[in-house]
């Protein structure tokens, strides 16, 4: 193995954004996370939704009033023309 070229590795404290924190290894020496083990749905067991865009409710909002009908605007069927009569 060549010498001098591997990073340090030391002990990393892990913050997450519930609230939870716990020390493991790595290569730096904090990390923030912002799902853990205490958080993530996998574990436990209780749906939740992480949005930290708001992009549920801009969702929502959107199309709260109108339904799936606003996604089809673009695609309305135009008349026929009726040939000119002379």
């Amino acid at each position: 193995m060549k010498k001098n070229i591997h990073p340090e590795y030391h002990e990393t404290n892990v913050r997450c954004g519930c609230g939870n924190t716990f020390t493991t290894r790595s290569t730096r020496k904090e990390m923030k996370v912002d799902i853990c083990n205490a958080c993530h749905p996998f574990y436990t067991g209780k749906l939740k939704y992480v949005d930290s865009a708001g992009r549920i409710e801009k969702f929502k909002s959107k199309f709260a009033a109108s339904g799936y009908s606003s996604l089809q605007q673009g695609k309305k069927k135009q008349k026929p023309k009726k040939p000119a009569q002379s």
